[in-house]
This record gives C-alpha cells, structure tokens and sequence, in this order.
C-alpha cells in the first residue's frame, strides 16, 4: 500500500495551491487526476476564453473610434482556435506539469475513489494517506429543458473547439460566461442571441451596471432578451428553436447553434463520498466550514467543488487555506469580504465588497457615489468614455464598503478598491494617495473626490 501525507484529488487551481503549500511545508504529496491537468482555468476557461475575447475585441474594434486609423484585414477562425490551443498546451506545461515534476509531487491518473476516511483506490490501487484535499472542480451545468436532449448544444468546451464560425448562435444565460461567450463570437461575425431568465444581466452586479452593458452589448447588435421563460428546445432543419415565455407572450428564437452558460455544478458524483463521510449539499457541492474542514475529520475541500464563488484565485487561496490547516494545523479562514470578481466583456464588469442593497439589507447606513468614465481623462484619450465607477460607503465613518466598475480596463482598476475594502480605508485615505496621470485607475480616486467635490468643475490633478 502507498501511503502520504497528503492525496489531493484533482489537479484544477485548489489543488495547486493546496499541493504546493503542502511541498513547502514538507509533506509527501500525491495528486490524482482522472482528466487533463490543470483543470477548468488553463484548459477550458479563463486562460482560451480571455485569449479568443481578446482576438474577437481586434476583429471588431480595428475600424471602430479613431479618425485616420483604417486597418483591414480578414478573420481566420480555424488558425484563431489552433493558436488558442498553443496557447493552453504552453501554460499546461510551465504552469502545471513542469511544476509538478519540480516539486516532487506524485502524479497519478485515474478516477479516485474513497473506501474510508484515509483510502482511496486508483485504478485497482490502493492509497492511504493521513490527510486528504477534495479539488475536483466543477462542469457546466445542463438545465432540465424540454427536448435538451435531442439537441447538439454546446458548452463553453465545444464553443471553444469548432472547426467553422457559426452564422448565428443562441446563449441561454445572462451571466459572465454567457455574455463573455455572446461578445465574444459576436465580434467574431456570429448574429447572437442571449436569453436570461432574471429581469436584468449579470443580476448580481450593481443594477446600473447591468442597464449600461446591456445597452452597450445591444449597440453591438447582441439581441438580449432577459425576463425569459425557456419551455423548450428542438432541432428544426439546420437549426436549433428555443421556445420561451415572457410573461404570457409565447415567443420563438432560431439559431445555428446554441450555448449553455447556465451555471456550474461541483463534481463530487463516484467519489464514493459517502464511505469517507463526507457530506454534500442540495446542489451536491461538498460541504465545509470557514477552515475549508469536511464533515470528515480527515479531509479537506477547496475550490469550485464546494459551491460559490467559483473563481480562479479564490479556488487557489481555498487550496493553500485547506492543505496548511489540514497539515499544521493552523486554523487559517477564507476571507471572502474583499474578493474581487470580474466580467470580461468590452467594457469589463468589475466589483468588489458590498453593492449599494447588500450594504441596506445588512443594516448600514451608506452614502453612493458615481461617475461617469467621461470624466476621467485616460478614457477621453483612448476614445472610450463607456462606463462608471460607484463606490459605496459607510455613512458615519466614510469607510469604503464596495467598488463597482463598468469601464474598459475595469478587471485592473479593481484591485484599488479590492484594497480599499479589506483595509478598511476611507475616501480619505484614497483622496491623499498619488495617483499616475493619466491613467484609469485615476477614477477610483476621482469617485471618492466626488463624495466631497463636484469633480466636473475641477482640473485634472487637484486634490
């Protein structure tokens, strides 16, 4: 029998960040992978996505805003996706495989399975290790639709591995993949369509941040139709039909192909879960508590396998978080008040703490303030003044609560507020900050001027 320290199945973010604080503290490490490593990030997700909105932003934007700039030139879709797999395949190998070998970690492929809290069995092999992390990731999540299984829909996987731009596509799902996915192949050259059930996009957000990109998506021509009913779906000719209900109105959308961006689910099934006890939830996302502790005194879980927020850099800290308090002892907590999230469309969405309703459901009394990227000086040059900035703070202490942002760079700008939250600083300490000019960060500077000073009566550097 082999035996760890500790076995850490999955090779996604958590599991990374688990297997190399557990090499620095020492431990003998296995990790098992019954898939492609590296997980969801790098092979299917943030890495090939943000690498093709980026092509699709060049493809739309070349002619689009600046006088005495024309550049023509035509889209090679195949080459497009060939260079996005080079792309991945590189950072496959520095990035994970490399590291592996480096750190003397154990690979093995294979489906683990637990037998009891201290083995699992691959491939017919049995190993025991003292200490185990649960990183098994997520996939995306199918909705129950009528007729759903007739169809050939895509996921964000197959989007990102066809041979031949579709013509028109549907995106059922009004959130960051669907709408990332939807700009995406929409400045490809694909007629889109987003449908999403909630009464606004990316419901989670600020809800003037949701009007402003829906606006600004549908000047692209993205039809986006929210407030939807989806009963069903069936294969028409050439094409796929969603039948959806708004209201009472009956209504019928038709497309070459269609995208599910409706969600992720962990994946805990064949685990064998059960026999280690460990307990999963409702949305069978495995169960911890705020040191990332199973119900099984003996394992550990991180990342997008225990449910929200599914993101990159919070699976990684969960990772780390779980392996040092699985192996020292620690005690460490996830703080997940301070954890910035983004939306990679042009513009980009970008939040962080509390949005204005959160802030009032919680009991506070806070004060708003936002502005317009029109009034930040980096935007006017660059020729794309879409967007604002809120924040949102304490009343009586003028403590930075929130920092939501719809502006071009809006996934750099964030990090200001990211700070700004989890320090607990006030207007006040940003206002006496230096800021480069011009730059766009200036606007988180510029919102917090704003609770003191009309900003558009003001020069460029004052203070």
């Amino acid at each position: 029998m082999d035996k760890f320290d500790l076995i850490i199945i999955g090779s996604g973010s958590a599991a990374f960040g688990a297997a190399i604080k557990a090499v620095d503290l020492g431990a003998k490490v296995a990790m098992v992978e019954k898939s492609t490593i590296g997980g969801t990030c790098v092979n299917v997700g943030c890495v090939p996505s943000k690498h093709l909105l980026r092509v699709g932003e060049i493809n739309y934007y070349r002619n689009h805003g600046h006088t005495g700039l024309d550049v023509t030139s035509s889209l090679d879709f195949a080459g497009t996706i060939n260079e996005k797999r080079e792309i991945v395949e590189g950072l496959r190998k520095s990035r994970y495989i490399d590291v592996i070998d480096a750190s003397g970690i154990t690979l093995l492929r294979g489906q683990a399975v637990f037998d009891s809290k201290n083995e699992v069995k691959v491939n017919g092999r049995t190993l025991h290790a003292d200490k185990f992390v649960i990183a098994t990731g997520s996939s995306p999540h199918i909705l129950p639709i009528e007729g759903i299984d007739s169809v050939d829909y895509l996921t964000n996987v197959e989007a990102m591995e066809l041979s031949e731009l579709p013509e028109s596509m549907i995106v059922l799902g009004g959130r960051a993949i669907g709408l990332e996915f939807a700009q995406m192949f929409a400045h490809f050259g694909t007629k889109v369509t987003v449908i999403q059930r909630s009464p606004g996009i990316i419901p989670e957000e600020e809800s003037i941040i949701s009007d402003y990109l829906k606006a600004y998506l549908e000047e692209e021509g993205i039809n986006i139709q929210t407030g939807a009913s989806v009963r069903s779906v069936r294969k028409e000719n050439c094409n796929i039909v969603v039948t959806a209900f708004f209201g009472d109105e009956k209504r019928e959308f038709k497309a070459e192909k269609l995208l599910m961006a409706t969600g992720r689910k962990p994946n805990t099934r064949d685990l064998g879960l059960e026999r280690a006890g460990v307990q999963v939830d409702k949305n069978s996302a495995v169960i911890v508590d705020d040191e990332m502790r199973t119900t099984s005194p003996n394992i550990w879980a991180a990342g997008d396998v225990i449910g929200e927020p599914m993101l990159e850099t919070v699976a990684g800290k969960e990772g780390s978080i779980a392996a040092e308090n699985a192996l020292a002892g620690k005690g460490k907590k996830m703080d997940f008040s301070a954890v910035p999230h983004a939306v990679f469309t042009i513009p980009q969405v970008a939040s962080v703490g509390l949005t204005e309703k959160k802030a009032e459901e919680t009991g506070i009394t806070c004060r708003c303030s936002t502005i317009p990227m029109e009034l930040v000086p980096r935007a006017v040059l660059a020729k794309d003044t879409r967007g604002l900035v809120k924040m949102v703070i304490d009343a009586e202490t003028e403590r930075i609560l929130g920092v939501h942002i719809v502006a071009s760079l809006a996934a750099d700008m964030i990090h200001e507020g990211v700070l700004a939250v989890k320090y607990g600083m006030t207007i006040n300490d940003i206002i006496d900050t230096v800021h480069v000019f011009p730059t766009m960060t200036e606007a988180v500077k510029l919102v917090a001027q704003s609770f003191r000073r009309d900003i558009r009566k003001m020069s460029c550097c004052a203070e």
